[in-house]
């Protein structure tokens, strides 16, 4: 159908809100600003760029992101508190385009449970919270949180009253993954139509993946009349995660032919803002992952690679090039400039505050290109994501590492760390070269944090590539994540460990939105 015919599905992105709720994939701010430029890039209609309320760095990483995005709505969570409220409106106000996400639980077993409160209160919280909130902004959200496993007759009852109290933007969450895709649908259809004024708000669903239904339950809604979506980059977020973007955007504009409506996303930039994501967190995208996995357009069996050959339709519903897989890539070398090398990067949205760090960059891509012949955007990212985690205030730093590895032979492995100002070296032996850094760094350290997950994943491809590791520590029920990139793994793999350290010693304090 022709774009006049179809509708604007907004998509709404919460991966720098709930995607970070996701256990160690906690971002600093500028991770949340490349973030914030690539989804941007990408068209999205809605940032959630956070929960002011909950630190004060979450506090500044939504001014900052909200100062940084021009084309694309900033938004704040904020639960139905006075307090929360003002807190969004301040992080709100640089933004070209600001909007407030406001919610109160609706289900019976936490309005008992978890609020204490009686229905006829949370009615009165709800009208309350988006009067407070239109104060600051004339676009408002609100999410009856759990709507789930609302009763409907609650459901329509409140959203009928924050409608009249200026909310234009009504979220219905899936919060624990429990409906079923054609209860979910008949649920949004239901609403739209028992609630008198509905036509005054946009219908969004916010689906949670517990049951593997998000994505799912997201269509249905939209099939039943919903025109947000809330999802993140990789479906990322609590326990099981968020509806994938990706997924959502891509199963609406392949099936044209039952959706009326269709997004403005340029999904070009899907694959690109999916292996940001993945690098900034540290969560890797499984093979299998439909749109973004590396095997999501590969062909093993004979029969289909026939098939592809012959007619790509005949295995391919979608083009891969259509979601930013054969997009090409700048390959730069040590013969590149200054200039090819920061505009790259500022294609692949990473910008620079000074340049000093320009230069602390470009130093660290000199001497990876004498490592490796060809350095990919991959590499280039990798570099920067580096650079940002060393920050002038961290506790650690990693200043000289010896490993020695023989066969017959305990390895074992001298470091020298950066602690507070000091040198401090110590040496150890381990199961292996990566497990005797550990060791050693442990020795200096004495952070008593357990090892929950070592990851390595090749950046790009052959035997001079980087490698990528994660590691994931648990302190004190905190889990931590740390990421390190170098051409020798050992390196990268004791630059990961030290990286979560310092994260260990900094908490943000962060408090959870639900509690």
């Amino acid at each position: 159908m022709s774009s006049s015919q179809t509708d604007q599905l907004i998509i709404f992105d919460t991966t720098l809100r709930d995607g970070e709720q996701s256990p160690g994939a906690s971002m600093n701010m500028e991770e949340k600003l490349r973030i914030a430029r690539a989804l941007e890039k990408m068209q999205v209609d809605v940032i959630e760029a956070g929960f002011p309320i909950a630190s004060p760095g979450d506090f500044e990483s939504v001014k900052a992101v909200a100062g940084a995005v021009k084309e694309s709505t900033v938004c704040g969570l904020a639960r139905a508190l006075e307090k929360d409220i003002e807190i969004a409106g301040r992080a709100l106000k640089p933004a070209a385009r600001g909007r407030i996400h406001t919610f109160i639980a609706t289900s019976p077993i936490h309005m008992e449970k978890k609020l204490r409160m009686s229905p006829d209160q949370v009615v009165e919280q709800a009208v309350q919270a988006v009067k407070w909130a239109r104060q600051y902004t004339d676009d408002v959200e609100f999410s009856p949180e759990d709507a789930g496993r609302s009763e409907p007759d609650f459901l329509c009852r409140i959203l009928e009253a924050v409608i009249d109290a200026g909310a234009t933007t009504l979220n219905i969450p899936d919060t624990v993954g429990y409906n079923l895709p054609h209860q979910f649908g008949a649920l949004i259809g239901e609403l739209m139509e028992r609630i008198p004024n509905s036509d005054k708000a946009i219908f969004s669903v916010h689906c949670h993946n517990d049951l593997g239904l998000a994505v799912g339950n997201s269509l249905s809604a939209v099939l039943n009349g919903a025109r947000q979506v809330e999802c993140t980059i990789n479906g990322l977020g609590e326990r099981a995660g968020n509806a994938s973007l990706e997924e959502v955007v891509m199963a609406v504009r392949t099936r044209q032919d039952l959706f009326s409506c269709d997004t403005r996303l340029d999904t070009t930039q899907i694959v690109p803002c999916s292996k940001l994501v993945s690098g900034i967190t540290g969560f890797p995208v499984q093979p299998n992952k439909a749109v973004v996995g590396a095997n999501a357009f590969a062909h093993e069996s004979g029969i289909h690679q026939d098939g592809v050959l012959k007619q790509r339709e005949t295995y391919e519903i979608m083009r891969a090039e259509d979601v930013g897989w054969s997009a090409n890539r700048m390959v730069l070398g040590k013969h590149s400039g200054r200039n090819a090398f920061k505009t790259r990067l500022s294609d692949l949205g990473v910008e620079f505050d000074s340049q000093e760090d320009l230069n602390e960059v470009f130093a660290g891509f000199k001497d990876l290109a004498d490592k490796k012949h060809e350095i990919y955007d991959e590499d280039l990212l990798a570099l920067a994501t580096d650079s940002a985690q060393w920050c002038a205030d961290e506790s650690y730093r990693l200043i000289s590492l010896r490993v020695c590895s023989e066969t017959g032979e305990t390895p074992s492995a001298e470091v020298t760390l950066m602690v507070d100002g000091e040198e401090r070296t110590a040496e150890s032996t381990g199961a292996g070269p990566v497990d005797a850094v550990f060791g050693a760094i442990e020795s200096i350290v004495k952070s008593k944090a357990k090892l929950d997950l070592y990851s390595v994943n090749s950046i790009t491809e052959g035997t001079d590539a980087q490698g990528e590791v994660t590691v994931r520590l648990q302190k004190d029920n905190s889990i931590i994540n740390g990421q390190g990139a170098d051409t020798d793994i050992v390196i990268a793999s004791a630059k990961a460990y030290i990286h979560a350290l310092n994260r260990v010693v900094q908490p943000d304090g962060r408090e959870h939105p639900q509690l």
